[in-house]
């Protein structure tokens, strides 16, 4: 009887011990979490994008517990990778940050962070990117999904679109507050002054109104934006280009048909108003009257510009649209 007593001593005793061990445990987990949450807090305070380096992205980030859900910039912001691209993105992501630091739903249940190439080339080593900007987001429990990496060359980085895009993710939605911008105001006040200005030196000779050319130049240059994609850029906000960090490869026209670069956009309204260009010559060689040389001439010239730069679009086209059929003069 006393060694069974004996023994459920023991057995209490050794229960007792475990239950103290979990529970200094978890009161050590949640001090853990706690304190996380107060240092990135502290940081919040400060900035409303947390910069962060190899070891703070392993404690804060990666590392478990956590309560919280953090979005990642990754970048590479330093002058000598020239990556204006980086520069834009940047811009959107601390737009966004600062109205989600400002807003009344503000909570630490979410934290703005960024990490540089430059000072945190690991992070993009264990991570297995190889490209910069990278918009990531870790939820609080678990690993990140496919879905966790934002698309950015599919809808861009406005920060309308990373709002979006992080509420999908995290369910809190952000509501985002641009700064004033009144640069587009005073451009279409000096437009405005410009015209008004011209029409009052010509308010004795306003014939121009009339002229079919001029308007048609108009109508062209129209037509050229809409069709190169000028609307897309102003509703997605692409980048200019890309610019691979590692190689420093610039690329000036998008590899896929589901996204372009502005400089993209503005090379095709030049090729579409040299294709025109070329059909206008053709036409006018044969509007022109008298010297034959000078028709031949213009004729000439004019199939050229049709033929080298049709050719050259369709060059375009083909390495957007892979495995399109169709080319001539270029592959």
């Amino acid at each position: 009887m006393a060694a069974n007593m004996k023994h459920l001593l023991i057995a209490v005793s050794i229960f007792a011990l475990f239950c103290i061990c979990s529970s200094a445990v978890k009161k050590k987990e949640v001090d853990t979490v706690g304190e996380k949450v107060q240092q990135l807090s502290d940081w919040n305070n400060k900035k409303s994008i947390i910069r962060l380096n190899g070891d703070k992205f392993k404690q804060y980030v990666k590392a478990a517990p956590k309560n919280y859900s953090v979005v990642v910039m990754l970048t590479a912001l330093q002058a000598q990778r020239q990556c204006s691209v980086c520069r834009q993105a940047n811009d959107e992501f601390t737009i966004l940050a600062n109205s989600w630091r400002y807003s009344q739903q503000y909570s630490n249940r979410l934290f703005f962070t960024m990490v540089d190439y430059d000072e945190g080339a690991d992070v993009f080593a264990s991570l297995k990117l190889n490209t910069a900007p990278v918009f990531m987001h870790f939820p609080a429990k678990g690993k990140p999904k496919k879905s966790d990496t934002m698309d950015i060359h599919r809808v861009g980085f406005a920060a309308e679109q990373i709002a979006k895009w992080v509420g999908e993710r995290t369910d809190i939605q952000i509501r985002v507050f641009r700064p004033p911008n009144y640069s587009g105001t005073l451009a279409l006040a000096l437009l405005l002054s410009l015209i008004g200005g011209l029409l009052y030196l010509k308010r004795n000779n306003l014939e121009f109104l009339y002229n079919r050319t001029f308007w048609g130049i108009g109508a062209l240059c129209i037509i050229f934006a809409m069709t190169s994609g000028q609307m897309w850029n102003h509703i997605r906000g692409p980048p200019v280009m890309h610019k691979n960090p590692h190689t420093g490869q610039i690329n000036y026209i998008h590899g896929s048909s589901q996204g372009q670069f502005v400089a993209e956009t503005y090379i095709i309204f030049l090729l579409n108003a040299a294709v025109v260009g070329g059909f206008v010559m053709l036409n006018e060689a044969n509007m022109v009257k008298g010297d034959s040389g000078k028709k031949r001439i213009l004729a000439v010239v004019g199939l050229g510009c049709v033929v080298f730069f049709f050719s050259l679009l369709l060059s375009v086209f083909r390495s957007k649209y892979q495995g399109y059929p169709y080319s001539f003069l270029f592959k």
